[in-house]
């Protein structure tokens, strides 16, 4: 009898050891999962961030040389504008895609700096800038305000 206890025993502690070796493993990989997740946001949304500073710069000048007559150079900067704008597509449909609760703040940032497109002067086009500036920084503000988990 005193053998079927400690064989018993030892059964039990074995389960046990191994059940909770189990679940400290898929504690760790959840861990790991939502770190991973964590990162993909954050890299979606400072990715968009950067291209969104980007068109706003190129489109700056692009309507700049516009507003003063410079064809030669507003071709060139109408080419690197579409460059710029091309670069926003996978950053946003990321952030759309990995963080929905900030997809509409994205949106919003995005159309914001497309509006900087045919400005009627230079004064609009500041007013333009501005307010895409603006609708960038409430899209950060969205990212660090969101558990971006």
């Amino acid at each position: 009898m005193t053998t079927l206890i400690a064989v018993l025993g030892t059964l039990l502690g074995t389960a046990m050891a191994y059940l909770l070796q189990q679940r400290g493993a898929r504690t760790e990989r959840v861990a790991v999962r939502s770190e991973d997740r964590r990162r993909e946001r954050l890299t979606a949304v400072t990715d968009l961030v950067s291209a969104l500073a980007a068109h706003r710069r190129a489109m700056r000048v692009r309507e700049d040389l516009r507003l003063a007559g410079d064809q030669d150079g507003y071709a060139a900067a109408r080419a690197e504008s579409h460059a710029t704008r091309a670069a926003i597509t996978a950053p946003l449909m990321l952030v759309t895609v990995l963080a929905p609760d900030l997809a509409d703040a994205a949106s919003g940032a995005a159309s914001a700096t497309y509006a900087l497109r045919g400005a009627a002067d230079a004064a609009a086009l500041t007013a333009l800038r501005r307010a895409a500036i603006a609708a960038t920084d409430r899209l950060v503000t969205a990212a660090s305000a969101s558990p971006l988990t």
